[in-house]
């Protein structure tokens, strides 16, 4: 077996109902002066009121942030900066957007660093507050994940990748994503499953057993799952196998990175304000089939697991099955088919192409090599 590292958050808490333990949970990891990241969606469930007052129950004054946008751009981050300076932890509650801001927040506010410094892997050093993550998505895995995601200029993405911005503890409560709208549970949850997929796939020399494992538990629970949620929204068996798919696979790809359907996807969101999940959904089935010609392997190995009427296919047609599979999930799902319903053409795909390849941190994971040519090829296939 080759050498690997595998590092995930330390500590894990899952149940329904956990929120209203919040409090005592926050004293013992973030101390008593808490900054709580949100976004204003959050604030208008109440979900972040009823943390607050159990923090309060407790001993612990929280200040809320509530200024995170979807794929936050650096001047969230510097306001989120701010806002911690003075507290002693800091707790991201809501999405992969305000779970991303908070790492940086944490990291930041101690002043050792900017944020022009930690772009990039391996940059961020720390000291960091103490930080806690509640998700109410089950889709980005950010709870686990080493990675904070920021917007830089108009429309590129920029990754902080280190160790140093796992969480110190991740509370998941199935309760919190039953309200859900049907929309975004399905594209939080096929962004969920593509981080299995590409984690099992990654052509990482960290690829490891670990993460292909977890990749493997994580696509078993959630595939059957998601189209349960979708449909029958307070369905908690499928809320609860989706926060925890969601979460093992976020353990799968921050040790084994995700590829090429990743770097395909952030010029989709970054010009044309498509949702992350929903802009990985409308390119994974084509990459699949790009990857496919000449390693179609592990999607022949995933397929069955994830759709079991794909078992005793041989190679090539059982990762065919597979890339059909989960176009027809999506299609199941309510998602849109093709690049065209969010308002993409033909003309636009030589610049999502050139974009694309600015991705080599990603690219460099594909089980495939990726040229422009290529590229243009996925997303034409895509429309």
């Amino acid at each position: 077996m080759k050498p690997f590292i595998f590092n995930t958050t330390p500590s894990i808490r899952m149940g329904a109902g956990l929120l209203d333990e919040l409090g005592d949970i926050a004293k013992s990891v973030c101390g008593d002066r808490v900054l709580v990241v949100t976004d204003p969606g959050m604030m208008a469930t109440g979900i972040v009121k009823r943390a607050v007052a159990c923090m309060e129950k407790a001993g612990v004054r929280a200040t809320v942030f509530s200024e995170v946008q979807a794929d936050p751009p650096e001047a969230v981050i510097h306001a989120a900066v701010a806002a911690a300076q003075g507290m002693s932890g800091v707790i991201g509650l809501g999405g992969g957007s305000s779970i991303d801001v908070a790492k940086l927040a944490a990291l930041l506010a101690t002043g050792t660093q900017s944020l022009s410094d930690v772009y990039g892997v391996g940059m961020a050093k720390g000291p960091r507050l103490p930080l806690i993550a509640v998700p109410t998505t089950a889709g980005t895995g950010s709870e686990v994940t080493p990675i904070s995601i920021v917007t830089t200029g108009a429309s590129e993405k920029m990754g902080v990748v280190s160790p140093m911005i796992i969480p110190d503890l991740a509370l998941l409560d199935p309760e919190l994503t039953r309200d859900l709208p049907a929309a975004v549970t399905a594209a939080t949850g096929v962004d969920a499953m593509v981080h299995a997929i590409e984690a099992y796939a990654s052509a990482s020399p960290n690829n490891n057993p670990v993460s292909r494992a977890l990749a493997c538990e994580a696509l078993r629970l959630m595939a059957p799952a998601l189209e349960r949620a979708v449909q029958v929204p307070h369905d908690m068996e499928a809320r609860g196998d989706m926060l925890l798919g969601s979460l093992l696979a976020g353990q799968a790809f921050a040790n084994s990175p995700v590829a090429a359907v990743h770097a395909l996807a952030y010029p989709v969101g970054g010009h044309f304000k498509v949702p992350h999940g929903l802009s990985n959904a409308l390119v994974l089935p084509h990459v699949i089939r790009f990857n496919a010609v000449t390693a179609p392997d592990a999607y022949a190995r995933l397929g069955p697991i994830a759709f079991p009427e794909l078992g005793g296919l041989e190679t090539a047609q059982a990762a065919a099955g597979f890339a059909d599979a989960l176009a027809a999930l999506s299609a199941r799902c309510g998602l849109p088919s093709g690049l065209r319903a969010v308002g993409i053409t033909a003309d636009d795909v030589p610049l999502l192409a050139r974009d694309a390849m600015n991705q080599t941190r990603l690219l460099v994971n594909n089980p495939r090599k990726v040229t422009e040519a290529d590229a243009r090829a996925i997303y034409t296939a895509a429309l």
